[in-house]
């Protein structure tokens, strides 16, 4: 007898139906482009596939996973390598790919490497240990979550924010594997040990969920320095375009937010985000000045800084709508489903 209700199975067959539907989009865009050169007129033919992505995740129940992973994986990075496709830049302009691997590198959180070396069985050895910790770590979290009514709010948020580290690695280390292992692309780690950042800008840009790193980089970034460098200055352009990048990053969350949700947006985790890339920003103008030299603190000192103000604003804006929403709740909730569900199987296969 199966453990999914008729809720959870109406709500497996619209993620379906999302997935095929988008799957025979990104079908139609790798044709289009062997007919319509970079330009405008790409980006005409590519709008109609983003309006669709941003339209998708409305059709799926509020899941915090199903439904907040399609709108992660289509409205917002495959929507930014489409439009960045649109003027053969991206990922998905690098180099000649098959259906498949365009398919694979527009839906998926993966970002290949540019030598592509072949994966052997002892560079996967590392990697497997670290998640396999990193799976049993989550799995106590989940474990300490059946005493949360005895935990001190404070420390449950602290409990909260590795949870959402830990989920967060996990997921999209398992939905880069089957590109990584069937197709033997290499690719760059989606997290970098975020706990050991040393400042805000090592942390966000080179540590935590790279790859909005690295799709925010081109599309938003870059654009916005190379416009404003002749009428700024580069040191300026620069500030501006880390704090424009963060806006968008967090308006994006925003819509992720309300797609999980469908609550009227509080703009809180927006305003998380200005506030992230505005310290980074100032941050990045006083490492190039002469007072960056002269205040430059010990790397213990400086990344015990950095990941409490990232835990002290995580408690102050990030969570506020997470928890005011249940969505907390039902991410457990979903664990247990997903959790019994496996083990369903197993019992199944071993009778």
């Amino acid at each position: 007898m199966s453990i999914l209700d008729d809720g959870q199975e109406h709500l497996m067959n619209n993620i379906c139906k999302a997935w095929i539907a988008a799957l025979a989009s990104l079908t139609y865009s790798y044709y289009i482009s062997k007919t319509i050169k970079p330009g405008v007129i790409r980006l005409i033919s590519l709008l109609p596939i983003i309006t669709l992505f941003t339209l998708l995740p409305l059709t799926i129940s509020p899941s915090p996973h199903l439904c907040g992973i399609t709108a992660f994986f289509l409205t917002w990075l495959a929507n930014f390598k489409l439009l960045l496709f649109a003027f053969n830049k991206g990922p998905l302009s690098s180099s000649p790919v098959s259906l498949i691997q365009f398919i694979s590198i527009a839906s998926l959180p993966i970002k290949v490497r540019q030598s592509q070396n072949t994966i052997t069985g002892s560079s996967l050895k590392s990697p497997l240990i670290n998640y396999a910790l990193k799976f049993l770590l989550l799995v106590l979290v989940l474990r300490i979550y059946r005493y949360r009514s005895h935990i001190h709010p404070q420390l449950l948020l602290v409990i909260n924010c590795a949870h959402l580290y830990l989920t967060g690695e996990i997921l999209l280390a398992l939905f880069a594997a089957p590109a990584r292992v069937l197709l033997k692309f290499e690719i760059e780690p989606q997290f970098n040990e975020p706990y050991l950042s040393t400042s805000l800008q090592d942390f966000w840009g080179r540590r935590w969920n790279l790859m909005v790193t690295s799709i925010l980089r081109p599309s938003v970034y870059e654009p916005v320095r190379l416009y404003l460098g002749p009428v700024m200055g580069k040191r300026w352009a620069t500030a501006c375009a880390t704090l424009v990048s963060f806006v968008v990053s967090g308006l994006m969350h925003e819509l992720i937010y309300y797609y999980m949700t469908r609550v009227k947006p509080t703009w809180e985790v927006s305003w998380f985000f200005v506030v992230h890339g505005a310290c980074t920003a100032i941050e990045v103008l006083v490492k190039k000045s002469e007072l960056g030299e002269k205040w430059r603190l010990n790397r213990v000192v400086s990344g015990v800084l950095t990941i409490g103000f990232v835990i002290w604003t995580s408690f102050w804006l990030f969570f506020p709508q997470i928890v005011r929403n249940g969505v907390d709740l039902r991410v457990i909730e979903e664990h247990g489903i997903a959790f019994q569900f496996v083990k369903e199987q197993v019992s199944r296969y071993l009778m």
